[in-house]
C-alpha cells in the first residue's frame, strides 16, 4: 500500500451543500477503488493563479489515502469528468 495526497480544486459557484456531497463522492471513490481516506484537510476559498473556466476563486481540498498503486489512476479518470471539479492533483508520498 502507498500514500497518496490528493488535491481537488472545487469551484466556488457550488453551495456549501453541494461542495461537502462533491468531496464525499470523492472519499467514496477512493473506498470504491480498495483505498483507505486517512484526512481531508479543507483549505478553504482561495485565489487562483489564472482564470479557470472564467472563475477566479476555488474551494481547496486535500484528501490523503492509501492505496494500491493502480487506484489513482482509477480516480483520476472520474474526476476528469466530474462536474465542479476545477483542478486535481494525485501525488504518491513518500514514506
Amino acid at each position: 500500500m502507498n500514500k497518496y495526497e490528493l488535491c481537488v480544486v472545487v469551484s466556488a459557484k457550488l453551495e456549501d451543500d453541494a461542495r461537502a456531497e462533491l468531496v464525499d463522492r470523492v472519499k467514496d471513490l477512493i473506498t470504491r477503488f480498495e483505498g483507505t481516506v486517512t484526512d481531508v484537510d479543507d483549505w478553504g476559498k482561495k485565489r487562483l493563479a489564472y482564470e479557470i473556466e472564467k472563475q477566479h476563486e476555488g474551494f481547496y481540498y486535500f484528501v490523503r489515502f492509501e492505496s494500491e498503486p493502480e487506484t489513482p489512476g482509477q480516480i483520476e479518470g472520474r474526476l476528469r469528468i466530474m462536474d465542479g471539479v476545477l483542478r486535481y492533483l494525485c501525488v504518491r508520498q513518500d514514506a
